[in-house]
């Protein structure tokens, strides 16, 4: 769709992930703006900073990086740091994203001696808005090529993880140490890279320093707030991020977008653009491979397992809780196996749920009790095997007494549910809704409570026609007991456009 981007990652026949683009909603994590400060808040050691999205962007005192590009030489040398110093922490690798996150240095001081208010700074976004929260933002900036990461404000050499050859990896890291010579800055050396000779990654590095200098001119040529660069689009990173890394071919539904990526991959990766397949049938390309099902599923509080069990997530503003029930399994042996079982189904789609949802945050598994502490530890073994495949950062916690799991997931963007759905504006997010019965006695209280004021010789009431129908029919004897007690007629009208909750009273006069 021209309004609409979607990109899903399959593994084994099933859409592992989903990212989705849409027109005027473009994921901002990756951008690097030239922000304001608007706010510095000494007790949180952070700033809100204008970046010219609809919520100021949060910084910590730790992604501040004193030698940026708005003039911080002063308090960068009265700091006594230096770009080579140890005070550098070493780079976080999220194994072969291409995102390489600083987590800031050692004694970097208090916050109001590094910003000030209305000081300008060039920030990237590190994880895009969600909810009532603003994006978060560091000033360690990190450009991903196809086979290195420029991090200019870094002076680490780092290898992909999954580079797991020794030799391998010492001709990779004296590569690129020599080819970056005496120039101050950090590079990660992507899975890509493996078995690339120095001009290839040479070109490269040329590529991503030109890059560099391009935004730190913009940055000076540009007025505060403003997008200084953008990261690519779905399509594109889709290409460079998954293609190159993950996926053995990509299809698209779109000529024109498949033009646009065999054009970049003629400027920078020629030999897989054999990979590149065009799809031209006439059923929707997501109805094609059975996917809208396992994008509806995901976007349910409640998903069913093959044996009858059942799992359900519910998002909390501090964490997300998951809970494992047996439902209608009921085995076939004996009950510390049925249990197992169940568990052990749960933990595959739990991961599952986890990828496709893209939940990210504190994560609380409930899963159903076990006795044998044996059986524990495999459901815990599964669960950090079946995350061994996900691109996000996970830490995963044995199983506690209460038969609980604690884990975390690097969170990014917003989750699936958010992305596609918004509270519901009947219930305002709450869940529920007060029932029937209940909304009936409170009419009751409230026409009692505020009878004594009215002067007409009647009450006209408006509701909902569902509690219309109960208070003509099952409830009646609230408003008989009700005309009784303050002496005066009640006439009901449904009406259509009320919500279920709401009601008028008004003053009827003969």
């Amino acid at each position: 769709m021209p309004h609409e981007t979607r990109v899903a990652l399959i593994e084994d026949g099933n859409i592992a992930e989903l990212f989705i683009e849409r027109q005027g909603a473009s994921d901002s994590s990756g951008n690097i703006y030239k922000g304001r400060v608007q706010r510095v808040l000494p007790g949180m050691q952070a700033a809100f900073v204008d970046i010219g999205l609809q919520q100021a962007a949060f910084l910590y005192v730790n992604d501040i990086v004193p030698n940026s590009l708005d003039g911080f030489g002063e308090t960068y040398l009265e700091n006594g740091l230096d770009s080579g110093d140890e005070e550098f922490k070493r780079p976080e690798i999220d194994g072969d994203s291409g995102s390489a996150a600083v987590s800031g240095q050692k004694g970097v001081g208090n916050i109001v001696d590094l910003i000030s208010e209305g000081q300008e700074l060039l920030v990237q976004v590190a994880k895009t808005p969600i909810g009532s929260k603003g994006a978060r933002i560091t000033c360690h900036i990190s450009l991903p090529g196809r086979f290195l990461v420029l991090m200019p404000n870094s002076n680490h050499i780092g290898i992909s993880r999954r580079i797991e050859d020794e030799a391998e990896r010492l001709r990779l890291k004296e590569m690129v140490t020599a080819l970056r010579g005496d120039q101050k800055i950090g590079l990660i050396v992507r899975t890509a890279a493996e078995g690339v000779g120095s001009k290839k990654i040479g070109q490269e590095l040329t590529f991503l320093l030109n890059l560099w200098a391009g935004i730190q001119k913009r940055f000076h040529n540009t007025n505060a707030p403003n997008l200084i660069h953008q990261e690519l689009d779905i399509s594109l990173r889709a290409v460079r991020d998954l293609l190159v890394h993950e996926a053995e071919k990509l299809i698209i539904d779109s000529r024109r977008g498949c033009q646009e990526i065999l054009s970049f991959l003629d400027t920078f990766i020629p030999n897989l653009k054999d990979s590149v397949e065009l799809y031209e049938g006439s059923e929707p390309i997501f109805d094609y491979y059975n996917l809208e099902g396992d994008i509806f599923r995901a976007l349910k509080k409640k998903v069913w397992l093959k044996s009858g069990g059942y799992i359900v997530i519910e998002h909390t503003e501090a964490l997300v809780a998951i809970d494992v029930n047996t439902g209608r399994y009921v085995g076939k042996h004996n009950l510390e196996e049925t249990i197992l079982k169940t568990n052990l189904e749960a933990v595959k789609e739990i991961a599952y749920q986890i990828r496709l949802r893209d939940i990210g945050g504190i994560i609380i598994i409930d899963f159903i009790d076990m006795e044998k502490r044996a059986n524990q530890e495999k459901i815990f073994n599964a669960l950090s095997e079946a995350f061994a495949k996900d691109r996000s950062k996970t830490h995963i916690l044995p199983m506690s007494d209460l038969g609980l799991i604690q884990m975390t997931r690097k969170r990014i963007r917003k989750p699936l549910t958010r992305q596609l759905c918004e509270p519901c504006y009947y219930c305002e997010g709450e869940g529920h809704l007060l029932s029937r019965k209940t909304i009936c006695y409170n009419i009751h209280r409230e026409i009692l409570r505020n009878s004594r004021d009215m002067i007409g010789s009647g009450l006209t009431l408006k509701v909902h026609p569902q509690i219309a129908e109960l208070l003509l029919g099952e409830e009646n004897h609230i408003i008989a007991t009700l005309e009784k007690s303050i002496g005066r007629q009640v006439t009901i009208y449904p009406e259509t456009t009320f919500h279920l909750e709401e009601f008028d009273v008004l003053e009827a006069y003969t």
